[in-house]
């Protein structure tokens, strides 16, 4: 007997995109982005150590260079990389609404008799096919009117598989939903390991050096701030991937109407 793989390939690809991610993001940050947020950090306190009225310019490399906003760079990408694979997948199944899959003569009717024949015709796609909403709603919409020869009982089919699929794809979006709200959750987190920081050395501003201080305090409200414009982000493309999950099944509902139940004739 032929054992079933264990995960699926979508599991194994959200695996090992979040890795890839990981090592490409860390990567870029130890090479690229922290010796130079650090440099500019050392100039900026060189300058104001010679000039108290010495007003810094804000850096890009320094507002993105701390541990939070590096986690938040790489849950983006990973939701990202998950979203581009869903939208990949949706519009690889919206091209079956572009096919012929229950070809009729003009005026033919489909009888409960002809059913076996017609479903032999969709059950002749490729399995990737065969397994997606159309297939199996029209499947399932023959099957019943075969045995039950109410055409109904047919409408009610195919808008039962398309509502279980409408909620199977909203539960699929739960991963992305979690990583929109963990990354603004990390940049609060940065924002407290900020301030904490800054109280630590409030001596030090006592004394006259606001250095380290404005340093602590720019790591609270940077983490903050890059990590409220991700989640933005990343919330507007999460709409627009339901918006397109939605009208596919919208779409196929509409072409079951059309292509099948329209076509249905009983004596």
């Amino acid at each position: 007997m032929k054992k079933s793989f264990p995960f699926s390939f979508e599991f194994l690809y959200q695996v090992f995109s979040l890795i890839i991610i990981v090592i490409m993001v860390h990567a870029i940050y130890v090479a690229m982005i922290r010796p130079r947020a650090d440099a500019i950090l050392a100039q900026q306190a060189i300058q104001m150590a010679e000039n108290k009225a010495q007003v810094t310019e804000r850096s890009v490399f320094v507002l993105i260079r701390d541990y939070e906003q590096e986690a938040c760079f790489i849950l983006m990408f990973w939701a990202i990389a998950i979203m581009g694979y869903k939208t990949f997948k949706t519009s690889r199944q919206r091209a079956l609404l572009q096919m012929d899959l229950i070809p009729l003569a003009e005026g033919v009717r489909i009888l409960p008799e002809d059913t076996r024949d017609v479903s032999r015709q969709i059950q002749a796609l490729p399995a990737q096919q065969r397994t997606t909403l159309l297939p199996r709603a029209l499947l399932a919409g023959l099957q019943r009117f075969s045995t039950t020869r109410n055409i109904q009982d047919v409408a009610s089919a195919t808008h039962a598989y398309c509502d279980s699929e409408a909620e199977r794809l909203e539960s699929e979006l739960s991963m992305i939903r979690y990583i929109a709200w963990a990354i603004p959750s990390i940049g609060f987190i940065g924002t407290v390991r900020g301030i904490g920081d800054a109280l630590g050395q409030a001596h030090k501003a006592i004394e006259g050096d606001i250095f380290d201080v404005t340093r602590s305090l720019g790591v609270a409200f940077n983490s903050t701030l890059i990590a409220l414009l991700i989640s933005i982000g990343l919330m507007f493309l999460l709409h627009q991937l339901q918006q397109l999950q939605e009208r596919y099944v919208m779409d196929a509902e509409t072409y079951c109407d059309e292509n099948l139940i329209s076509h249905l004739y009983t004596k």
